[in-house]
């Protein structure tokens, strides 16, 4: 092999190892509510990372986050994201507890100051991939002003919306 293809080859591996898809979104307040903050998405290879960085919470309030049908935030109260999306039609529920939604994500705990943070990985999501049951892009996130109880169903018992972030 001539020294130039290895090169070539080389910079080509390092390259795809490397390859990352990150996206970051603005949550856009709903319902009235003051609340702010960014939603973070890192694809590595077949996980991908979801950093939900929430402010301006009810503190010490607990409030559920769940990925919703429709990544369109144009209703004032959020209910232009639709439902909560279940492309598995699975019951609702606590994520790695059993049964549960692709996009139920479980509670932001905020602090005294309002601010909570969500993070976690899974490898049932995609940025773009054409599995539908698995991509996000088109979706949003919804923060509800309660807290999920992870029984009711379809929602969790989580109240109004007042938060929303579309993926796109």
């Amino acid at each position: 092999m001539k020294l130039s293809t290895f090169y070539i080859l080389a910079a080509g591996s390092i390259f795809a190892a490397s390859c990352s898809a990150t996206k970051t979104y603005s949550i856009h307040s709903k319902s009235g509510s003051q609340v702010q903050g960014t939603a973070k998405f890192t694809q590595k290879g077949n996980t991908v990372e979801l950093d939900l960085n929430a402010y301006k919470l009810n503190p010490n309030g607990i409030h559920a986050a769940h990925i919703h049908e429709k990544g369109d935030c144009s209703a004032t109260d959020g209910s232009s994201a639709g439902g909560h999306w279940n492309p598995t039609s699975e019951d609702h529920g606590k994520w790695g507890h059993g049964s549960h939604h692709a996009g139920d994500l479980g509670n932001l705990k905020a602090d005294a100051n309002g601010t909570g943070r969500l993070v976690m990985s899974t490898d049932k999501w995609c940025l773009g991939c054409s599995d539908e049951t698995k991509n996000i892009y088109g979706k949003s996130i919804i923060i509800h002003e309660k807290e999920d109880d992870f029984k009711t169903q379809p929602t969790g018992n989580a109240g109004g919306r007042i938060g929303c972030v579309e993926i796109k």
